[in-house]
């Protein structure tokens, strides 16, 4: 692929990023709502630019496993392009997100006033009380709550232990959980501009119910998204693949 077409998405969408975040300063004293479509907006064009410049889009699988009503999704975590996505698959969601992002000028603010729930990742036990007070009250709106379980983006084929936040909020909310497998580090790797083409895989996998003791819904939950990538991974990496 022609290397210029990664460096022209990069310059792109960070150039259309920051022209919005300056377009969205109105958006702080406005309804929670306007934040949403405006953040609707956002990823929308950004994805149709990843498409048209790189030739990178994606896929669905495993719909019918969504089940009706408020979840929680758990979402394997291996691209910047996750934390896009998300905003247009899932209906008004709320993300569990690591504070830091909060600081940042304009979406900081904005992810805050979209009540998004931020957690302090070294603060320990008061850190995860915190976010369960956050995640009981902004649960009940009714909306639907995304969260990576592993806490920051990982590499394919890379081990890292799944957080114990993603088990306070099974057990404090009551909600099945919906696992999520993907490949979109493939695509989009951790912390690189070296964008491919092709078509990233978001998997719904079938729920976990609520109810479910600590280590077995922890041990489900994990053996579930590291099953499916492993398998979504593989089918892109195969020479058989055609890729």
């Amino acid at each position: 692929m022609n290397r210029l077409r990664p460096l022209a998405f990069n310059i792109l969408f960070y150039a259309w990023t920051t022209i919005l975040a300056f377009l969205a300063l109105p958006l702080l004293v406005l309804p929670r709502r306007a934040i949403l479509g405006f953040s609707r907006f956002w990823v929308t064009t950004s994805l149709a630019l990843l498409r048209h410049t790189v030739g990178l889009s994606h896929q669905l699988r495993g719909l019918e496993n969504i089940p009706a009503g408020q979840v929680i999704f758990a979402s394997k975590h291996q691209s910047a392009w996750d934390t896009l996505v998300f905003n247009i698959l899932v209906p008004d969601p709320i993300f569990v997100l690591k504070r830091e992002l909060t600081f940042i000028p304009v979406w900081g603010w904005l992810v805050r006033r979209g009540g998004m729930i931020p957690i302090n990742r070294g603060g320990g036990a008061a850190a995860l009380r915190r976010m369960l007070a956050d995640a009981r009250t902004i649960a009940r709106t009714g909306r639907s709550i995304v969260v990576f379980p592993q806490g920051t983006r990982t590499a394919p084929g890379t081990q890292r232990p799944y957080q114990a936040g993603i088990a306070a909020l099974y057990q404090e909310l009551a909600l099945p959980v919906v696992p999520v497998a993907l490949n979109s580090g493939l695509f989009w790797p951790r912390r690189s501009g070296r964008l491919r083409p092709g078509v990233i895989t978001v998997q719904y996998l079938p729920p976990i119910p609520p109810g479910l003791p600590r280590r077995d819904f922890m041990a489900a939950l994990e053996t579930s998204i590291e099953q499916a990538s492993a398998i979504l991974q593989t089918a892109v990496t195969s020479p058989s693949s055609g890729n």
